[in-house]
Formats: C-alpha cells, sequence, structure tokens
C-alpha cells in the first residue's frame, strides 16, 4: 500500500518541521512551538530551561543558525509525541562541525508543547578528526 502526502501534511508535521529547519538554519518557524511550550535542554556540563515559544525560538536560533546536512534521522514515536535522534553536521565560519542531539518531543496537533533535549555539544574539526581515529562512529 502506498500513501501518499501532500505538502500541507509536510507542513503540519511538526516533528518533520522541525528537522526541515534544523536543516535551513534560518531560524525556527512561527507557530511550531506552542506559545506556552517547555524547552529542557541538558547540554556539556550544564542543564536550563525556557518557556514560550518566543523565547524557544531565540534559543534555538543560536543553536541552528546555519545550513546544516541531516546525516541520520531516527523518529520512535512515544505516547504524545516522538523522540528524535538527529546526527547532522554544517560549516561554521568554513570550519566542519558535527552534533548528536537527542529530542523528546510532546505535540499537540501541529504545534511542538514541551521539547527535552540532550546535546552532546558542537564538535569542531579537530574533535571529529580524534573521535575518527577512536572510532567513534
Amino acid at each position: 500500500m502506498t500513501t501518499t502526502h501532500t505538502l500541507d501534511d509536510v507542513n503540519e508535521d511538526p516533528v518533520q518541521r522541525l528537522v526541515d529547519a534544523i536543516a535551513a538554519g534560518a531560524g525556527i518557524p512561527d507557530g511550531l512551538f506552542a506559545a506556552d511550550a517547555v524547552f529542557d535542554a541538558t547540554v556539556p556540563h550544564w542543564r536550563f530551561a525556557t518557556i514560550g515559544a518566543p523565547a524557544i525560538g531565540a534559543e534555538l536560533a543560536k543553536w541552528y543558525k546555519d545550513p546544516a546536512t541531516i546525516d541520520n534521522v531516527v523518529r520512535r514515536p512515544i505516547t504524545g509525541g516522538a523522540a528524535l535522534e538527529l546526527e547532522f553536521s554544517w560549516e561554521d565560519e568554513g570550519v566542519p562541525h558535527a552534533a548528536h542531539q537527542l529530542h523528546v518531543l510532546i505535540v499537540d496537533g501541529s504545534t511542538i508543547t514541551r521539547d527535552t533535549v540532550w546535546c552532546g555539544g558542537r564538535w569542531g574539526a579537530e574533535l571529529l578528526a580524534e573521535m575518527e581515529a577512536a572510532g567513534a562512529r
């Protein structure tokens, strides 16, 4: 059986819209996060949270400021949303970088109401080479 999706179907899927926004590197689209959404992030040596679509959009605009190549994406359904494992790469001022993240997303219709994310950090070219030499990938 073949399932056909229209562009509107894809655009209504908030999980795919987040992946597309990360790849585009042009900020977070209006309406992707609910007005009272919660963003809870664990990053190297730190954890923080922010509430509200404008604050979340401003934070993620810093994270995803450059166009990226989505190297691997695994989407697993969970009650109320999806777990999204991402590996992506990009260039920042000509220097290759990569990241590995896990987003646990709770959605309501076409909006994300909660994003709990764990991020391994931004890995620059030197660290990527060191990880490759160690067989990390």
